[in-house]
Order: structure tokens, then sequence, then C-alpha cells
């Protein structure tokens, strides 16, 4: 029996799909023997690869179609509006349907480069207004406590079934359930019904391994996460406890790694850890767990909702702006919207394919909770009605070959996705003198956690620097990025005599790779008090001995891990294997 194009266009796509799960799946399965054996480098190979994989299936399926399909055929919007039909049939009763609609979408979208975008012949809108039904697996394992916290907190790392053994697991339970006894709230801890409940797969990211849940009792509940490290040659320790909301939401942050953790019904997993963490949209949740791809299909959908509701128009974004990036938003939907300028302001000696190249690299690196995470979009299309002039007039000036007008509609060919922060040059302005000192604290512990993760930021001005609503200094602006090792760090010299340090030109040659960390200061604060405070919170970041070093121990071969918690939280302290924020 010899099937249709359509049909056949569908089955073609649906195997490609089932290759990438199949791999993906292969790839986020061996995580537990990584962080049993230690296997801290292959564990940051491992991620990459799954990043990369993708894309790497899309283009694969596609060389199968057009051996499947003659140009006629592929190129017929009848022929995928059928196959979408076909298509949506043969995914109806998988537990996975949300990301095999995304895959199809990629397919069309390969194929007619992101234009066309119509619900017609793609997956615009899901298929399913909700999922058809509950599956019925079971997604936790659940242990009553009746005031035995100890007990219970055994119960939940023993059940977690290691295969490397703690080194001393009475004192982590002990320690952590000190932490529950102080910090739940009276109505869990005086319940007899008091539950623990944790997601029965571990998720797993750099050197750590989460157990995630909540504490359920009295009509209340708060998120659980218990983070175990395997220090290598001890073996297991649980390094803190957290049920603080805002705490677990740093753990699945937009600027950290994609988490190994096994999901077989990804919308059920990804509603339990809404429920833990409200505030958190759904897109950013399915890209936390590896779905990156179908994270920006969620993200897509909110947009265009918020759009439709008309509560504001696309603005230029407040700040300085740059030199390199035009940057818009929509300010109720807190997000950031990021073009590469048609022309380069004269001292940015760089190309459009070069700041590409630099978005790749953040998307394919350990953010170590520092930088932000990108979604980018091709053939972005809005009415000239949702934008205020004076931005679609800005857009049109600096980016002509990136932004059009084609009647009413305004035509974006590529841009990037961020989540929305405050510019921290902007947040010093607000400032009083106990959140100056915390912010420029965590600027410069950014600084050194993206140093220890191989990353030199390079424009390292407060502009590029952002401040979440956790109050957290994100870095956001790429175009300057490079590897750590790949920088030539120096002393300034010593002059041979007076005249030469009052020149007005440097009296030592100065390479291209050449950084001088005694320069920063100037570099960095115009104003001369935030310069001293800084200075006495990171002296070393002035040193370039510090920077050479941390350059050696990364081609040593050591993974200096950053936690996303913070050092007074850790039951061991710092262990100097890692930093913490």
């Amino acid at each position: 029996m010899s099937h249709s194009p359509a049909y056949r266009l569908a089955a073609t796509v649906l195997h490609g799909f089932d290759e990438y799960r199949s791999r993906f799946k292969q790839i986020t399965d061996d995580a537990s023997r990584r962080f049993r054996d230690a296997a801290w480098r292959e564990a940051q190979q491992a991620s990459a690869e799954r990043i990369d994989l993708y894309d790497e299936k899309v283009q694969d399926t596609l060389v199968r179609l057009k051996r499947t399909l003659d140009d006629e055929q592929l190129t017929n919007f009848e022929c995928w509006r059928e196959a979408r039909g076909h298509y949506a049939a043969l995914i109806d009763q998988r537990l996975d349907y949300e990301l095999a609609e995304t895959y199809f979408n990629s397919m069309f979208c390969s194929l007619f480069h992101h234009r066309h975008i119509r619900n017609d012949w793609m997956f615009v809108y899901s298929s399913r207004e909700r999922a058809a039904h509950h599956s019925g697996l079971e997604l936790c394992r659940v242990r009553r406590v009746g005031g035995e916290w100890a007990a219970g907190l055994r119960w939940a790392l023993g059940e977690a079934r290691f295969e490397t053994p703690f080194v001393d697991l009475s004192r982590d339970v002990e320690l952590g359930s000190e932490v529950l006894r102080r910090l739940l709230p009276a109505a869990i801890l005086e319940d007899p019904e008091a539950e623990i409940e944790l997601i029965k797969s571990v998720f797993y990211r750099n050197k750590g391994a989460y157990l995630v849940g909540r504490v359920l009792g009295g009509g209340e509940q708060v998120p659980l996460v218990l983070p175990v490290l395997h220090r290598e040659g001890e073996g297991l320790h649980l390094d803190t406890l957290l049920i603080e909301p805002e705490e677990v939401s740093i753990i699945f942050s937009f600027t950290r790694a994609y988490f190994q953790v096994k999901v077989v019904v990804p919308s059920e997993f990804v509603h339990y850890l809404q429920e833990l963490m409200p505030d958190k949209p759904q897109g950013e949740l399915y890209a936390a767990i590896g779905f990156y791809k179908h994270g920006k299909t969620e993200f897509f959908r909110a947009l265009n909702h918020q759009v439709a509701r008309r509560e504001d128009q696309f603005i230029i974004a407040p700040g300085v702006r740059g030199m390199v990036m035009a940057v818009f938003v929509l300010p109720s939907f807190r997000t950031v919207f990021k073009i590469i300028k048609d022309r380069f302001d004269p001292s940015k000696e760089m190309t459009a394919e070069n700041v590409r190249d630099k978005y790749r690299l953040v998307k394919r690196h350990d953010r170590v909770g520092r930088m932000a995470d990108t979604q980018e979009f091709s053939n972005f299309i809005a009415r000239q009605d949702h934008f205020d002039p004076e931005c679609l007039a800005h857009l049109l000036e600096v980016a002509p070959s990136t932004v059009t007008l084609r009647g009413d509609k305004v035509i974006i060919r590529h841009c990037y996705t961020e989540r929305m922060m405050t510019p921290l040059n902007l947040y010093l302005e607000t400032c009083d003198e106990a959140e100056t000192r915390a912010v420029l604290k965590d600027y410069g512990n950014a600084i050194k956690q993206m140093a220890a993760a191989n990353i030199f930021p390079g424009d390292m001005l407060l502009k590029n620097f952002g401040v979440t609503r956790h109050g957290r200094v994100i870095f956001y602006d790429y175009d300057e990025i490079s590897y750590l090792t790949e920088c030539h760090f120096r002393h300034i010299p010593e002059p041979l005599y007076p005249e030469q340090e009052l020149a007005d030109e440097p009296w030592y040659s100065v390479g291209p790779n050449d950084i001088f960390p005694e320069e920063f200061g100037p570099f960095l604060f115009a104003d001369v008090r935030l310069r001293r405070l800084f200075y006495q919170l990171h002296p070393e970041l002035f040193d370039a001995d510090y920077w050479k070093g941390l350059q050696q121990a990364i081609l040593d071969g050591r993974v200096i891990d950053v936690y996303p918690y913070r050092n007074k939280r850790r039951f061991a302290g710092d262990d100097g294997n890692g930093l913490v924020y």
C-alpha cells in the first residue's frame, strides 16, 4: 500500500523526532554515571552535545525529507496542511506530544526559512487545548514524616539510590532536619500527617545532583531542594537544604545550564515544577530541563497572547544605547529584544557573524548563573501599531537590513530575546549605601564566577550587566566575550623615567589580547566613591596574578563549579572545589 506524499512527510518528520528523542535520552540517562565517576569534563561536553543535537537532527531529517519527496511536494502548502493532520493523529497518544509538535515546526521553518508561519501548516498553537488525559504515571515518591524529620530526610536521600555512598549520612540528615525545624511554617511542623514529596528523577547539573519536591502539611506547602555533591575520592554529602521559594527559583534560573533529568511526561513534569515556582514562565521551565526548543515555542505563544492584549507597545529599552545591538522591550512581558545593527561604532572591530558566534558560545557554555540565556528568532512579525513610533524609527534607522516595514507589518529578520533586567548603572542610581555595597559585591562575584567557567566578559562596563528581581547581577552583552584562557593578563611595567608616566601614550607595548587589570578601576567607574568601594570588596580583580592563577587552574583541567546558593547556606562551607554566589 502506497501512502500519500503528505503522510510520508508526516511519518518522516516523526521518525526524525524519534531519533532525536532517543539520543537525547541516552545523553540524559548517562548523567548518573558521570556523577558517580565524577566525570566533570565529560559532563560539560555532554551538555554541549545535547544542545547541538536538536539542530543536527533537524538537518538530518531535512535531508531525508528531500530524498522522500520531490521539490514540488515539499514546498506545497496543501501538502503541509494535510501532513499536519496526519502528524497530529500519529502523536495523539504520545506522552511527549508537545515536543513532537515543536519538532514539526522546526522542520517547516527550516524549509521555508521561518516564513509563512500559519497554524494551517504547522503548530503555531498546540493540537490540544490541554493534555488529552492524565498519564497515570507516578511522578513523585511520598513519605509521611509524623514529626520525624531526620528519618524523613534519611528516606529522601537513601531512596534516591545513588551509586556512590554518603560520607556521613547521619550528619547530613541531622543538619538538614535542623534547617527544616527552624524554617518550616508551624502549620507543617505541627501536622502529624505532614509529608515529604520528591520527584523520582534526580536533576543532574555540573557537580551537583538535586532532589526536587516539596513539604506538605497543615494545608500549606513549601518547595524542597536537596543538593547532593560528589567530593572526589571521598563520597557524597548533602551540601545544603533549600525551602525558600526565591532560593529554589534561582536553582532553575534562566542564567544556568540545563538540567539533565529523566522526564517521561514533559507537560506533567513542568506543571509540577510550576506549582513549586508559580512565577516561572512555562517556557523557562521547559528550557531548564533541556527542552529549550519547546521553551522557545511556549515563549512565542505567550508573547503572541500578551501582544494581542494591547496593554502597551514595544519601546526602546531604558539605559545607555548599545554600540552593536539595538534593544527594545515590551514592558509588560519582562523580555528584551536585541537586534544586530547594520553599522557598529568605530571602536567595535567585528562583524555581525562574530556577534552571532559569541551568542552561540554562550548558548553552549555553562552560564554559571551569571549569563542570560537567549532565544533566537528569524522573521519575527508584528503590527506597526504595536510599536512606539520613536522605537520603530530607531530600529529602521540603525538596522534597515534587519527591520523592514511592509504595509502595516513590521518584519524583523533576526533577533535575540532575553529576560528583562534593570541595567546595573541605572540600578546604582537609586541605591542606598547598603544596597550599593551588596550589588557591587555581587557584580564582582559575577565577574569571578564567569572567569572560573573560562569566560572573560571583555566589556565589563556597568551598563552591560543587569540586576534580576532577586537582586542578582547578570551579564548580558556578549559581543566582546572570550575564553579566559585566550587572554594575556599583564602587570603594567614600571616606567624607566618619570616623563614616560606623564606621556599621553603608554610607554609599553600592547598586544591584541593583552589585558591590564590595574586599569579596570577608572574604566569601570567614573564615580571615584564606587571605584574605591569596589576595590575594597574585590582587590584581587585588579591583580594580573589572580587572573593568571584562574587560567592555570583551567589549563590544569580543574572544573570549578559555581553553586547556585549562598555560601552561608552550605553545611560544609567552601571546600575549595567551587565558587558560590
